[in-house]
């Protein structure tokens, strides 16, 4: 299972720092984007990314937690995202977009908000993204709807030919990092625990 550092910041010089701290201990990062449509508050801008000294160092993975996506395609490969995920709730066509994503030589992704039904996955998609509990800057406690949700994407997955990453984001922790390991999760996201999941990984190898 790998975990990846996220970054959700309003102000590139939080951005910045977040990023300093954690380009030695991950391949990948998630930058997280906001316009203040599905959640309160806008993110950074991304162009900035492209100036940090250690970028070369790091593969992007784009979270769009944006009103249509699609839209922000040309943001993405300018700052040479790897992966770009949408959240389905904000845009009309997953079809569109990962064919969008996907033309551009990145992989991608959808993103499913806690209270969203998992449905309607293309099949030409790379992953699939669950939120643990409701998006957004103020952090929840994990909802139990999680462990339904992971176990009908492993049950989508057991029935084709490619499978897709199943990815979750958003309270996971040392106490409860091996219950997701146990369901099937293939990638951890995480923002505040990063540290200490990557040491807890570090000692039980």
């Amino acid at each position: 299972m790998q975990i990846i550092p996220v970054v959700m910041e309003k102000q590139w010089d939080q951005a910045r720092s977040r990023l300093e701290s954690i380009y030695q201990n991950s391949t990948w990062v998630q930058i997280d984007v906001t316009d203040g449509e599905m959640v309160e508050g806008k993110s950074f801008e991304m162009e900035p990314i492209n100036k940090f000294e250690f970028i070369e160092k790091l593969l992007l993975d784009i979270h769009l937690l944006v009103k249509e996506p699609i839209k922000w395609s040309e943001k993405c490969v300018f700052v040479g995202a790897a992966r770009v995920i949408g959240q389905v709730e904000m845009m009309n066509d997953r079809v569109e977009f990962i064919n969008k994503i996907k033309s551009e030589g990145m992989e991608a992704g959808l993103g499913f908000d806690i209270e969203t039904e998992v449905d309607g996955i293309p099949d030409e998609i790379d992953l699939v993204l669950l939120m643990t509990r409701k998006a957004g800057y103020i952090q929840h406690e994990i909802d139990k709807r999680i462990w339904a949700k992971i176990e009908k994407l492993k049950s989508i997955n057991s029935e084709r030919e490619k499978p897709f990453l199943v990815a979750v984001d958003g309270g996971v922790n040392v106490e409860n990092i091996e219950m997701f390991k146990e369901a099937g999760v293939d990638i951890i996201y995480s923002e505040g625990s990063y540290f200490k999941l990557i040491e807890n990984a570090k000692e039980n190898n």
